[in-house]
């Protein structure tokens, strides 16, 4: 870990957090710093936990809780519920984390995408809480080592997430800072596993088959042919609907669906200052979905050329990527989801 790097980086990243909106000005944000998590409030009703030290190989956020106190992301592995799936372990709620990191996948864990992604599985370290501060905006900046089976370091990161609300929604920005090691440089590969993302409760999900095998059911384990229940469904911001929506690339990306006649959904936002925005997008009917800026050989059907999509961040250098879920009530229409991506886009 470069101490000089993660002093730098924060002093370079501090005005990307600085603007309050002003919508969001009556809601409190409490952030309570526990040994192995940080625990997110919003008026006084849990919102979200940050989990950094239960034995994971990455840091997570779980659960996602809505306004109502509606659970938006799946409970597996973190418990297991009846009527869940139980595929992809390290699909933990929401994260960030890519699945090849010169030549390490922190994505995978086990013997998870053996084949596809490298063998070798990494796994991403708190190295230290620099800020946890509550108000309009609870803010969390962490700094983090990504490491390789052997101990070594990769690279390091420094990440801020910054949770608010407003009348409509519940929110949260994440900004990742990943700084390459100063003796080398660090790869980002193209592949699909990654990299921003969040795995929906089984409730949210589109009509699929169990990852464990069976009929095409909902998040409920329901056969939606025979039962009539409401599925999800996803949307982008160029109006490319459910399953055509994976690897394509858009600015937004929304996913939603009903739940004892009330609609929720989740948006995520691809911020226009990312490398190669707008994004490709991991939108899965089973309910993984997340933004992707390293995968294009695979979103694009480009088996000729497996590394299109690499990028190289040069020894000692920076990448910063920022993203926000936008967790909302209606779909995308009804909770104006085009439009509160121009004021995320907006600075606001």
């Amino acid at each position: 870990m470069n101490p000089t790097n993660f002093t730098l980086a924060a002093l370079c990243l501090a005005p990307l957090f600085s603007a309050v909106p002003a919508a969001v000005a009556a809601s409190q944000v409490t952030l309570t710093t526990l040994p192995d998590r940080v625990r997110v409030e919003i008026d006084g009703a849990l919102f979200t936990e940050y989990v950094f030290a239960d034995g994971a190989t990455r840091p997570y956020c779980y659960p996602i809780l809505a306004g109502d106190g509606t659970p938006l992301t799946r409970n597996f592995p973190m418990k297991k519920v009846a009527g869940e799936d139980t595929d992809h372990p390290w699909h933990r709620s929401l994260m960030f984390e890519h699945s090849m990191v010169n030549g390490v996948d922190f994505w995978n864990e086990g013997h998870g995408d053996t084949g596809k992604s490298p063998e070798a599985k990494g796994r991403t370290v708190q190295a230290k809480i620099v800020e946890a501060t509550s108000g309009p905006i609870g803010v969390l900046h962490t700094q983090d080592r990504w490491v390789a089976p052997d101990g070594r370091e990769i690279c390091t990161d420094d990440r801020t997430v910054r949770f608010h609300a407003t009348a409509e929604a519940r929110i949260l920005d994440y900004e990742v800072a990943l700084h390459a090691p100063t003796n080398g440089p660090l790869v980002m590969g193209d592949n699909k596993d990654g990299t921003m993302a969040i795995r929906l409760a089984q409730w949210m999900t589109m009509p699929h088959k169990s990852q464990g095998g069976g009929a095409s059911i909902t998040g409920e384990g329901t056969n939606v042919q025979s039962a009539g229940v409401s599925a999800g469904h996803i949307v982008n911001s160029k109006g490319i609907r459910d399953g055509e929506a994976w690897g394509k690339r858009a600015d937004w990306c929304d996913y939603y669906s009903v739940r004892e006649g009330r609609t929720y959904g989740v948006a995520i936002f691809d911020h226009p200052d990312n490398l190669r925005h707008p994004t490709w997008w991991m939108a899965r009917d089973y309910g993984l979905f997340g933004a992707n800026p390293f995968g294009q050989h695979d979103y694009e059907g480009l088996k000729d050329q497996p590394h299109i999509g690499d990028y190289t961040i040069p020894a000692g250098g920076t990448l910063t990527l920022r993203y926000r879920f936008y967790f909302h009530n209606g779909d995308a229409g009804a909770a104006k989801i085009a439009e509160q991506y121009a004021a995320y886009a907006a600075g606001k």
